[in-house]
């Protein structure tokens, strides 16, 4: 099967490109298709063509996607928010309220990386939360920090027709604010319990885990008459990997480490941009 490589700059990364593309298309025996001049190309290649890449690369702050030529193009996505759609982590910065960003973070961390149970981490984190007034949750979103790209990749895929769906293990107070900016579709996240107009320290059940994710992937592709392989999923922690695995593309965007190693695909070094060059979009079809 006739494949394609996308190369993708980073920041600082725009230098060494077009030598390393060069390099890259002599090897492969096709020319560079520049679809951004400086920030990212397609090379026609072999699938093992990728190791040869990355060694060409080395250190530089370069992706490469390599994938099959034909139906790069998704009609779907679904997409984490936190550290993915969104730089925060909102339960850390609910935490900050209490003196406690620090350790919540580290929770956070090794729930992300696969080294704790996801459910157990939310509980554990969310009961913490306990006796804040609710006033914090408008604060808190005051804090939201969109990813680098985010807004440019919803509004290109929204002004082609795509559907867009924002699952998330995190809150629907966060997750809804954020949809209704940048113009999601679908939500899919956690309620917190409220009581007294305070936080109860708990989550409505059902909890969004790994395998909503990937099941509500599959139900979204199924309801929009689409087959997986028109799917695509972005997200950076362990309970995205289930739907990573499952769409017809799946990036691992600036993830943990045990989620960078299980993922066929990776977005190390651009920003979120890098999903519209991964499926052949050019500069000028891409807004803002």
């Amino acid at each position: 099967m006739l494949s394609v490589m996308t190369l993708i700059a980073g920041p600082g990364g725009e230098s060494h490109l077009p030598e390393i593309a060069a390099a890259v298309a002599g090897g492969c025996g096709a020319p560079v298709d520049w679809l951004a001049p400086g920030i990212a190309c397609d090379i026609a290649c072999d699938e093992d063509a990728e190791a040869v890449a990355r060694s060409a690369i080395g250190e530089q702050p370069i992706d490469v996607v390599v994938q099959p030529q034909s139906g790069r193009r998704k009609r779907l996505l679904v997409a984490d928010l936190e550290s993915t759609i969104i730089e925060n982590e909102m339960l850390e910065e609910l935490a900050d309220f209490l003196g406690l960003r620090a350790p919540v973070a580290e929770i956070t961390r090794r729930a992300m990386n696969g080294e704790i149970d996801f459910v157990g981490a939310l509980t554990e984190r969310v009961a913490l939360l306990r006796g804040l007034p609710i006033s914090v949750l408008d604060e808190a979103a005051t804090r939201i920090r969109l990813m680098p790209g985010a807004r440019t990749l919803i509004a290109t895929l929204r002004q082609t027709g795509v559907t867009m769906a924002l699952v998330s293990g995190g809150f629907t107070v966060f997750a809804d604010r954020v949809a209704a900016e940048l113009g999601f579709d679908r939500v899919i996240a956690n309620r917190l319990d409220i009581a007294d107009d305070t936080l109860a320290g708990t989550v409505s059940p059902p909890i969004v885990t790994g395998a909503t994710k990937r099941e509500a992937l599959i139900a979204l592709a199924a309801e929009l008459g689409l087959t997986l392989d028109e799917t695509l999923a972005v997200g950076d922690g362990a309970n995205d990997l289930p739907m990573l695995g499952a769409a017809g593309l799946g990036i691992a965007f600036h993830a943990k480490p045990a989620v960078v190693a299980a993922s066929r695909w990776r977005v190390d070094h651009a920003d979120l941009t890098a999903l519209l060059y991964a499926q052949g979009y050019r500069q000028d079809e891409i807004l803002g």
